[in-house]
This record gives C-alpha cells, sequence and structure tokens, in this order.
C-alpha cells in the first residue's frame, strides 16, 4: 500500500506559537516575568544605599576627582538601572515610592505587572528574613 507524499513544508509551520503569542491571541497577557541577570539586580539592591541613587554636585565631584574618590558605579545599561534604582527604593521604603521613580522605571520598558511582582518577591524575602530571626 503506497501513501501520497506529504507537502512540503517549514519545522516552523508544526511548532506551537510562543507561549505569549498565543496568549495574545485569545486576549490573556502572559504574566510578568523577569530575567535571571534581572532577578540578580533586584538581590544586588538589597545591599545598595539609597544614596547610591543621588547624582553628586559640582563640589563633591571636584573633590572626588581631586582625591580620587570614586563614586558607586550605575549600571552601564539604562533599562537595568531603573530597573536597580526601583529595587533600592522597593528594599528600603517598600510600597513608598515616588512617581517620578515608577516612571523611569516604566519608560524603560518594565511593566506595573514586573513592579507587583518585584514587590512581592521582596515582601516574601523580608517575611522569610523575619522568620528566620524569629527562629534563632
Amino acid at each position: 500500500m503506497a501513501s501520497l507524499p506529504l507537502p512540503s513544508r517549514s519545522p516552523q509551520a508544526f511548532a506551537s506559537p510562543a507561549p505569549h503569542a498565543a496568549a495574545s491571541m485569545i486576549g490573556v497577557e502572559p504574566p510578568a516575568r523577569l530575567s535571571a541577570l534581572e532577578w540578580s539586580i533586584v538581590a544586588m539592591a538589597e545591599h545598595d544605599r539609597v544614596s547610591s541613587l543621588r547624582e553628586p554636585g559640582a563640589f563633591l565631584s571636584a573633590l572626588g576627582s581631586l582625591f580620587g574618590v570614586r563614586r558607586v558605579n550605575r549600571l552601564a545599561n539604562d533599562r537595568l538601572e531603573a530597573l536597580r534604582r526601583i529595587a533600592v527604593l522597593a528594599w528600603r521604603y517598600r510600597w513608598n515610592i515616588a512617581q517620578s521613580e515608577l516612571d523611569q522605571f516604566l519608560d524603560a520598558g518594565f511593566s506595573l505587572d514586573q513592579y507587583e511582582l518585584i514587590q512581592t518577591s521582596i515582601g516574601q524575602a523580608r517575611m522569610a528574613a523575619a522568620k528566620r530571626r524569629a527562629s534563632r
């Protein structure tokens, strides 16, 4: 018994659509996610001070260059720097973040869902740390 040949198709024709594409077809937004690099920046921000977010004035810049004092470096990528800024503020001030900082975060290409994900994750980390301290 012979069968008819199948029409030639590329492998992509049989592949399922990307999860976010399938979700957008039915009108559902994909869940908010951060990459591993982005999560590492959120974790490192726990140890950064709020002063690392401020730009030094002209006087401090002159003193720094005169005496060789270096400031904490900003991240080279503006998008990741916006993430670091929002994470530092979230670690320090919880949900009390200035609207201008949130606007910069959103302008960098992040979403409100990602902001809530960061805040929720930091809240869970705080609770876990409190439980560890209480059990000692």
